[in-house]
């Protein structure tokens, strides 16, 4: 059996006047990406941290995604043949 692949994503929060930063890495193998997201506290709502931080970690993991899709369309682009050619 194979070794299973591990992939390691990392999250890092910063904050600043009522608006949440998320820098995510993946390591995939020898492969690192990075993304990043944001939100921003409605100054009529509660401080509530954690809620920043949910937010701006979906965004950093959705701008992971969308870099993860756009490489494997990349690749499999690769694998198309012109119209016509079998």
């Amino acid at each position: 059996m194979d070794e299973p692949r591990v992939w390691t994503v990392e999250i890092a929060f910063s904050e600043d006047a009522g608006r949440t930063r998320a820098d995510a890495w993946l390591r995939a193998g020898s492969r690192q990406l990075s993304g990043w997201g944001r939100s921003r506290r409605n100054p009529v709502d509660p401080d509530v941290p954690a809620v920043g931080e949910e937010l701006a970690a979906s965004r950093a993991l959705l701008d992971l995604a969308h870099q993860l899709v756009g490489e494997a369309l990349d690749v499999v682009e690769t694998f198309a043949t012109e119209p016509g050619e079998q």
